[in-house]
C-alpha cells in the first residue's frame, strides 16, 4: 500500500469552518526548497484519531502528557514526555490518551535536506539506519531543551528573512543531532572492519527490498545465496560475517525481516493471505502459514483479526 502524502495530511488536518484549529501547509511551500513544517500538537486537539500507515515524509515528534506511539510492529509504547521520530520507511501511528495534550512536531521530506544543500546524507545517520527504533521517555531537563529548538523553528517559520530555509535547516539538524545523542552510545559507533563493512551492506541491500507496495512482483532476493551472490562473496564468509557482527545467520535474519514485514502487511493493507505469500516470495500460501505461525506463534489470519480489533 502507497504511504499517505503531504497533501492527504494537511487535507485531514484542515482547520473546519467553525475552528481555527488544525494544521496548514507553509504559505511559501513550493519554492523549490524542500517541505519543512512546524506546528503545536494543541492544534491537533478535537481532530480525529491517526491511522496506522507509512507517510512519505519524515517528523519529529516530542508530546507531553500520556500518549500511545505504534512504531513498525514493535511493542507499543505508552509514557508522557515521548520523543519520537518516524521516516517513510516505517508505518506508525501516535494517540494521545488525554485530552490536554501538548508538545511539537515538524515534517520535512528528503529535498529539504539534499545533500547538495547540507553535506550529510540523512540515511547515513544512525536515527534513520534501517531497523532503528528511536522512540524515547524524555527526561524533564530534555524535555525544555528539545521544546527550545522546536520554539525557534516555529518563530522562524513565520518571519520573512530571506535567509530563512537555511536557518530552518540548521536548527533541524540541531534537533536531530540533539535526538540522536539519546541514543545509547554503542549504536553511535562508526563502521570501520571489513566485516562490519558487509554487514552494513547485507542490511542496505535487504531494507531496498522493503517496504512493499504491491504484491507483485515477488522479492527478487530471497535466500542467503542470492544475497551473497549479490554482494559478490561466497555464502559461508556471509554467514561468518553477519554471525560476527549482529549474532544471527544470514537465514535468521532474513526470516525475522519477512516475518516483520508479513505483520505489517497483514495489518495495514487489504492483501489477501495468498498475495501477501506471493509479493514476500512464499511457494505457496501453506508455506507461509508455516512460517508465520513459527515466528508470531499464530496464524496469518489470526494475527489480522487481532490487529483490526487492536488486540
Amino acid at each position: 500500500m502507497k504511504p499517505n502524502t503531504l497533501a492527504a495530511f494537511y487535507d485531514a488536518l484542515a482547520p473546519g469552518p467553525e475552528s481555527a484549529v488544525g494544521v496548514l501547509p507553509p504559505p511559501d511551500m513550493g519554492q523549490g526548497v524542500g517541505h519543512f513544517n512546524v506546528f503545536s500538537l494543541a492544534d491537533l486537539r478535537g481532530t480525529p484519531p491517526m491511522t496506522f500507515s507509512r507517510r512519505d515524509y519524515h517528523k519529529i515528534t516530542l508530546c507531553r502528557g500520556l500518549s500511545q506511539v505504534e512504531c513498525a510492529d514493535q511493542a507499543r509504547h505508552v509514557g508522557a514526555n515521548t520523543l519520537f521520530l518516524v521516516t517513510p520507511r516505517v508505518p506508525y501511528r501516535w494517540l494521545p490518551l488525554t485530552e490536554d495534550f501538548g508538545g511539537y512536531s515538524c515534517l520535512f521530506d528528503d529535498a529539504f535536506l539534499l545533500p547538495a544543500r547540507t553535506g550529510v546524507v540523512l540515511a547515513e545517520l544512525p536515527i534513520f539506519q534501517p531497523g532503528a527504533y528511536p522512540v524515547w521517555e524524555v527526561a524533564e531537563a530534555d524535555c525544555a531543551a528539545v521544546e527550545a529548538i522546536f520554539q525557534k523553528m516555529a518563530h522562524e517559520l513565520g518571519s520573512g528573512y530571506a535567509y530563512k530555509h537555511d536557518l530552518l535547516r540548521t536548527y533541524l539538524w540541531e534537533l536531530i543531532h540533539l535526538v540522536q545523542k539519546l541514543q545509547p552510545a554503542p549504536t553511535l559507533l562508526a563502521t570501520h572492519s571489513a566485516a562490519e563493512r558487509v554487514a552494513t551492506q547485507f542490511t542496505e541491500l535487504l531494507e531496498r527490498q522493503f517496504p512493499r507496495l504491491s504484491p507483485q512482483p515477488p522479492l527478487r532476493l530471497r535466500t542467503a545465496t542470492d544475497y551473497a551472490d549479490q554482494l559478490a562473496v561466497h555464502v559461508n564468509h556471509l554467514n561468518r560475517v553477519l554471525k560476527e557482527t549482529t549474532g544471527h545467520t544470514t537465514t535468521a535474519l532474513l526470516s525475522r525481516r519477512l516475518a516483520q514485514e508479513a505483520k505489517l502487511l497483514l495489518k495495514q493493507t487489504p492483501w489477501s493471505i495468498s498475495e501477501i505469500a506471493d509479493s514476500l516470495g512464499f511457494a505457496d500460501v501453506a508455506h507461509f502459514c508455516t512460517f508465520f505461525k513459527r515466528h508470531a506463534g499464530q496464524t496469518p489470519g489470526d494475527f489480522r483479526r487481532l490487529a483490526v480489533f487492536g488486540v
